[in-house]
């Protein structure tokens, strides 16, 4: 026991924070409060300012959009808010964050491409000038024509002379002709030259012989 106590009576006691540094932390403290209640502050009052242009805008009825002043991120995000439980169309606009804007839409009244094209490109809206770039032209397709015969650059038996020969190609490419030895016989052939008389007395004849054979 004597042991113990001689060790923890020898260890350094952890350094006490002196009065004025707590007093420092406090101020520290009530200051990072004081600023976050000023934020809240800010950012209900500039919400409540939203709903009133909002309201405002929902309620004349000869407005169709209406065009908010540049915002940081966090403003932007509260018109969203705002406008989105109105029921209205929001869009921002700007390429700068610090020159970035929303403008409102009612619903009946939504922008056209148009017009947001023209928005886009930090100009005012004007119906009658076109601010949608004319797409490329298309290709025209033209109708279709008989394509020119292809000549060869050489021919093709002067090219395969030493394999089929010069007669081989000639003779190839003429008509062929059916041989009679095959068993095809030519309509001239076929055609009976003789005259009627002839035949009846060729029928004649023959009956003749077979009655002669027969007795």
């Amino acid at each position: 026991m004597d042991l113990l106590g001689s060790i923890l009576g020898n260890m350094e006691k952890p350094p006490s924070v002196s009065s004025e540094q707590k007093k420092k932390e406090k101020q520290e403290r009530e200051k990072r409060e004081k600023l976050q209640d000023e934020e809240r502050k800010q950012k209900a009052k500039f919400r409540k300012d939203i709903e009133k242009r909002i309201t405002k805008f929902v309620n004349d009825s000869e407005q169709t959009r209406y065009q908010f002043e540049a915002m940081d991120k966090l403003q932007r995000t509260i018109v969203h808010d705002v406008a989105d439980i109105a029921g209205l169309i929001t869009q921002a606009f700007g390429k700068e964050e610090s020159g970035r804007f929303i403008m409102i839409f009612k619903k009946e009244f939504p922008p056209s491409d148009e017009e947001i094209a023209a928005y886009k490109r930090g100009e005012k809206f004007d119906p009658e000038k076109s601010y949608i770039e004319d797409p490329p032209p298309q290709q025209v397709v033209q109708a279709d024509r008989p394509k020119p015969a292809v000549e060869p650059t050489s021919n093709y038996r002067d090219k395969y002379k030493h394999l089929i020969g010069t007669s081989s190609a000639k003779d190839a490419a003429r008509k062929t002709e059916v041989n009679a030895s095959f068993g095809m016989v030519p309509s001239r052939n076929k055609r009976d030259v003789r005259s009627i008389e002839q035949t009846m007395n060729e029928i004649r004849e023959k009956k003749r012989q077979k009655t002669s054979e027969d007795s």
